[in-house]
């Protein structure tokens, strides 16, 4: 095994597509499906009636339609990790909707090319949970942990006929989760047809143990399964094809020995092109497998070149280049979609954080749905994949360490089986502020995991995110991880380098501020578990966890520290649950940690990570709103969050002084731009900012807003795939009759969709709204929300209107065009 330390780890991206030739094929088990919840006797018989089930369509999340209700998963809960000292009621803990109980799903199963010398797979990329899946009747594999991807081999079960029927039962348990779990088959559903001579899911293993800048080579191993595992003299033919389809590569190889049904392949890629998050280039490793001179399979693993290190007393580099992770976590939910899997909904969000200048994802605390790890390969994103938020010490009464025993080395091998190609995934972390870092035997449950990792992927390093620092380096947890990933300890970061042999640690959870989209409290304080009686916490990006600091103090600890990796903030989005400080009073029921709100608008924070991650544009951005009636002549502090190192704010033109970034006893100052003696007075609000020369070089304003007036739609993008499942987010606006946002407006919205596609949902950010996101009206909230519409499957013009009592409609017209 190499060096862990300094491994350079290989590339790489699985991503079986389908084959032009009729040697394999994959389905998407996406319709047809039949719902309903609840247990049902014989549902799994194929002769069982379910024509009165609902009909859905698969990803599917039964619990996100609601009702919302405090008593739904209601936990009488001591929290250890928020460093309560008793148990206490709390009511949105898992986002407070309906997630409990059995589901059972079924859909008759074509199986299109099947017969003698033919094998059938079925893929789940993930099932919420407790999965046990049947075919005509017979249970054929049962998977419990909802995050994980599986698969079972059901050729022995399928009917000559061809006349088959699916069944997954699913159940989830109460106290299972410390957020919102979702609830059924929320990810997508696979079946795979191939000869019997053939490559088996995630049967490759690519890397690139050696970069040059004139050439790459690049290792291909490819798992072959044949009837009874008998050796055939197989061969190989493989090639690789850059970005632009050219092939760069060719390779035939025979298959000599009977010890192994594997091939080993080794190519050689002239002049590279280098995977990284500003140039995600992606190129293509095409097999055909043959017998003689028949055809038996074909498997395509899409992948990038890259290498990197972690290195004792240096950091992290890519490609030779160091740098500091700029990342924040994620929890797997969309938002007003649930946790059912939408490419689109995902690609709008790493966009979002691509723009703030993100280069980095910690799937927390568990396994992504593949649509994200591929699109972080295409758009340039480097992922933790995580794997628990439990081992054998339980966080909640029915949570994974249920499982842990018998399921801990499965998932992990599931995990980084399907993974471990991808360019995007630079690390492995095995878990989350597990209690059992607290144990005298916690050490050796992390070793056992992290070898367990090293053995199916030694290329990559794993990392773990802890939070009892005393329990940690005294139990000899922290020195056997490869990265020491701490969370929210920025203070102690000195301490823990002095004595850490690994000689780096990383920010792997840090932050934790608290804040709502376009609220403003008064006095503008720095506080800790901060409560108001509107549910809702300050946008002046100020108030933190008992537990957390505000972003500035983790700056701090970063640029301090050159032998701190970086960060990864808690979190990107907000995310149903958890919804800290006001776990114990309903109706709050979504987080307040996010950069960006439940609905996908940037809060005032967003740009505060921008102004210091995004180094290839500025960013000037002025808080609070300029819109207080009754506050004339009363403290109205104002920020300025910019890249710019000093700016001048002018009210109604009256210079209020010009500020510069400096380091002080206060970590704000340093990284924002604080005016905090200002009068307010209606009118406008405006920021002149200077560059290190002291040249005027940006301008920013805004204004008091007049009476609204009418909504402003904006899309996020003009055109959609007419396929039935791409979307559109749309922003309302409530402005008045010049443009402005009225930042208090909170009129009642009503939506429709005519033409080429359909309502889908909405969502106003506002932690403590108990409206559906899924009726097509919704108060806004501070002045904006968000709806989504879905394109249909004709192409033409899909139009969105929004109305209100008392304001000029919008509208918005997108374009929808067949697939390509």
């Amino acid at each position: 095994m190499p060096t862990l330390k300094t491994l350079a780890a290989a590339l790489v991206l699985l991503a079986t597509l389908p084959a032009t030739a009729q040697t394999r094929q994959e389905y998407l088990l996406d319709t047809n499906w039949k719902f309903t919840k609840g247990e049902v006797a014989d549902a799994a018989a194929p002769a069982f009636q379910d024509a009165k089930w609902q009909t859905v369509t698969v990803p599917h999340d039964w619990a996100i339609y609601g009702p919302f209700d405090g008593k739904n998963d209601l936990q009488a809960v001591k929290i250890e990790q928020n460093n309560e000292q008793a148990a206490t009621l709390k009511a949105g803990r898992t986002g407070g909707l309906p997630f409990i109980g059995t589901g059972w799903y079924r859909r008759p199963l074509a199986v299109p090319q099947f017969g003698p010398g033919r094998r059938a797979v079925l893929l789940f990329d993930g099932a919420m949970s407790n999965a046990h899946v049947f075919v005509n009747g017979k249970e054929v594999g049962y998977w419990p942990y909802g995050y994980n991807s599986f698969s079972f081999d059901i050729t022995s079960y399928l009917r000559a006929d061809g006349n088959n029927t699916l069944a997954v039962r699913l159940q989830n348990q109460p106290e299972s989760s410390r957020w919102y779990p979702g609830a059924g088959l929320y990810r997508n559903v696979h079946l795979i047809v191939t000869d019997d001579v053939h490559i088996p899911v995630w049967g490759t293993y690519l890397t690139t143990p050696e970069i040059t800048a004139s050439s790459a080579q690049v290792k291909l191993k490819t798992k072959i399964e044949t009837p009874s595992g008998a050796f055939q003299p197989l061969r190989l033919q493989t090639e690789i094809r850059d970005a632009a389809g050219q092939v760069v590569a060719t390779t035939t190889t025979a298959l000599v020995t009977t010890n192994a049904l594997e091939f080993e392949q080794n190519l050689t890629v002239p002049n590279p092109k280098l995977w990284s998050p500003e140039t995600p280039v992606l190129y293509t490793a095409a097999s055909k497998l043959y017998a003689g001179e028949v055809l038996k399979d074909e498997y395509s693993t899409r992948f990038g070149i890259r290498s990197f290190k972690f290195e004792a007393g240096k950091g992290f580099s890519l490609n030779g280049k160091a740098r500091k992770f700029r990342g924040v976590c994620n929890h797997h939910d969309l938002g007003p979609l649930g946790t059912a899997v939408n490419v689109a909904a995902l690609r709008r969000q790493l966009a979002l954080l691509k723009e703030m200048g993100a280069d980095a994802i910690r799937t927390s605390h568990n396994m992504p749905a593949p649509e994200l790890v591929s699109l972080a390969d295409e758009m340039g994103f480097m992922l933790m994949v995580e794997a628990f938020d439990e081992w054998k010490a339980p966080k909640v009464k029915n949570g994974y360490s249920q499982y842990f025993d018998e399921w801990a080395e499965k998932d992990l091998v599931n995990m980084v089986h399907r993974d471990r190609n991808h360019p995007s995934v630079i690390m492995w972390s095995i878990g989350n502020e597990v209690p059992d870092q607290s144990s005298p035997n916690g050490s050796q449950i992390a070793k056992r995991l992290q070898d367990i990792v090293h053995r199916e992927d030694p290329t990559r390093l794993v990392a773990a995110g802890m939070d009892r620092f005393d329990d940690d380096f005294k139990n000899n947890f922290a020195q056997v991880l490869d990265i020491p990933g701490f969370n929210y300890k920025p203070h102690r970061y000195p301490e823990a380098l002095g004595q850490l042999p690994q000689g780096f640690l990383l920010g792997s959870e840090t932050a934790s501020t608290v804040s709502s989209r376009g609220v403003y409290k008064f006095p503008v304080v720095k506080a800790k578990e901060k409560k108001y009686p509107d549910n809702q916490s300050s946008s002046y990006d100020l108030e933190s966890c008992n537990w957390s600091q505000i972003p500035d103090e983790e700056f701090v600890a970063q640029d301090d520290q050159p032998k701190v990796l970086g960060e990864f903030v808690w979190t990107g989005f907000d995310y149903l649950g958890e919804p800290t400080p006001y776990d114990e009073k309903w109706p709050s029921h979504s987080s307040y940690f996010g950069i960006i709100d439940l609905a996908g608008l940037p809060k005032d924070r967003y740009y505060l990570y921008r102004a210091r991650w995004n180094t290839t544009q500025p960013t000037l951005h002025l808080l609070p709103h300029w819109t207080w009636p009754g506050r004339e002549g009363q403290p109205t502090p104002v920020f300025c969050y910019t890249s710019y190192p000093s700016a001048e704010l002018f009210v109604n033109g009256k210079s209020q002084g010009r500020q510069t970034k400096l380091a002080s006893d206060r970590p704000e100052t340093r990284y924002r731009l604080m005016w905090e003696d200002v009068k307010y007075a209606p009118g406008t609000l405006k920021v002149v900012a200077y560059d290190a020369q002291g040249n005027a070089v940006a301008t920013e304003q805004v204004k008091t807003a007049g009476k609204p007036h009418h909504i402003r739609l904006v899309a996020d993008r003009p055109a959609l795939t007419a396929d039935g499942r791409d979307l559109a987010f749309v922003t309302a606006r409530v402005e008045d009759a010049q443009g402005n946002l009225c930042p208090d407006a909170a009129h009642e919205l009503h939506f429709a969709v005519t033409g080429a596609g359909s309502f889908h949902a909405v969502a106003n950010g506002d932690p403590t709204s108990l409206e559906s996101f899924q009726q097509p009206q919704m108060r806004a909230f501070h002045g904006q929300l968000v709806a989504v519409v879905e394109a249909g499957k004709t192409a033409g013009a899909l139009r969105l209107q929004a109305t209100a009592t008392g304001l000029q409609p919008g509208t918005v017209e997108l374009k929808t065009s067949s697939p390509k």
